[in-house]
């Protein structure tokens, strides 16, 4: 299905958060009572919610602060906490340079070289504080960071690039394999990013156990405007939550899909579970918690890339604690606050009692469904009129 756009080319219609609503059920649960929980290899987590492996939202504390509230903060093993022994001068650097200077300036501190050492130190302090220890690679230092990471005591291992798929092809590097990986690495592997249906299917019969969706979506990303490449996150995890379906009917192993980026305030991430995901990676909403070590900046793993960087430094301002973010109570009318209230209300409404049955909701196609009614709101700038 799609539009013929010119001369013998098609292209099918997609779809994002703006665009898609979702239908309330025929029957209606309390929603103290609808189950949140959800499964990644065999480890159980409260909520179903990670937070984004960027330098400006994740820090040890924050993981360990995100892990006693029931979700998963992912730490970038490349990142500035495991170049810098004491972080606090780069990220004050950061923050306090001018828009104009931002990109140059992350270049520059990004070029320090990662320590093994405090790869192992950064993960011990986060288990050390009772934290789940999940942490993200690029594919081309899985080999060399991976077994020291599960040494360390790492709990979830994440190899995360722009776009991942199962085969690369390459002159000069060699091909990633994740069948062999997986091999060496006992604890669940999440892959991504990824957006067709195909792909999808490709990885996860390489025996990952979850699956990054979303190219490009991010607050601070710019890939859709730097290479103009990515699908809206409503339709990448449609296809790749029917990829996961498939694979899970021929072989009756079950691969999560953990819908990555785009999302800001409750209804998007309950589009998200209502498309067909098992969790959300999020990273702006936490950007602006009091525990984040951006102080108010966040700034896409992309950005400080030495020839062409994919992402901006940007201002989002602190709002609240992540306990408010995710429980509430909410102090803001704008739904950036208690995302877990929100998605228990919505599967109540929607008479969804677990996160799976959130994936069997009816959607409709409204991209009125933000202005419909608004006015008032829109032209007082205030709820969904900001």
């Amino acid at each position: 299905m799609g539009a013929w756009i010119g001369r013998g080319r098609k292209a099918r219609t997609c779809y994002g958060f703006d665009d898609i609503a979702i239908v309330p059920g025929c029957v209606s649960i309390d929603p103290e009572d609808v189950d949140t929980t959800w499964m990644l290899g065999n480890l159980k987590f409260d909520i179903p919610i990670l937070a984004s492996a960027m330098d400006g939202v994740v820090d040890v504390h924050f993981a360990i602060a995100m892990s006693r509230l029931g979700g998963v903060a992912v730490l970038n093993l490349e990142g500035i906490q495991t170049r810098y022994d004491d972080p606090s001068e780069a990220l004050a650097n950061i923050v306090k340079v001018s828009p104009d200077e931002a990109t140059n300036v992350l270049q520059k501190i990004y070029e320090e070289p990662v320590k093994k050492e405090l790869v192992i130190k950064r993960i011990k302090e986060i288990k050390d504080g009772g934290g789940v220890a999940a942490v993200s690679i690029i594919p081309q230092r899985i080999a060399e960071f991976g077994p020291i990471a599960q040494e360390a005591g790492a709990d979830i291992l994440v190899i995360q690039a722009t776009v991942v798929t199962a085969k690369f092809i390459s002159k000069a590097n060699p091909s990633l394999d994740f069948k062999e990986l997986k091999k060496k690495i006992s604890i669940p592997v999440i892959v991504g990013n990824c957006v067709t249906y195909e792909s999808a299917l490709e990885l996860m019969e390489t025996g990952i156990d979850g699956l990054l969706v979303g190219v490009g979506p991010g607050s601070a990303c710019t890939t859709r405007g730097v290479l103009g490449i990515g699908v809206p996150q409503v339709s990448a995890t449609v296809d790749c939550a029917a990829a996961r379906d498939f694979y899970y009917k021929q072989t009756g192993r079950y691969v999560s899909i953990i819908t990555d980026g785009g999302m800001s305030v409750g209804g998007d991430v309950c589009k998200a579970f209502a498309s067909g995901a098992d969790a959300v990676m999020i990273g702006s909403a936490f950007a602006k918690t009091e525990e984040s070590p951006g102080k108010g900046y966040h700034w896409g793993m992309a950005t400080p890339h030495r020839n062409l960087p994919r992402g901006t430094r940007i201002f989002v301002g602190t709002t609240s604690t992540l306990e408010t973010i995710l429980y509430g109570p909410a102090h803001l009318d704008d739904g950036s606050q208690n995302l877990v209230g929100a998605l228990r209300t919505a599967m109540g409404v929607c008479g969804a009692d677990t996160v799976r049955q959130m994936q069997l909701v009816e959607l409709v196609i409204a991209p009125s469904i933000k202005t419909e009614g608004k006015i008032f709101q829109k032209t007082q700038r205030i709820g969904m009129g900001k």
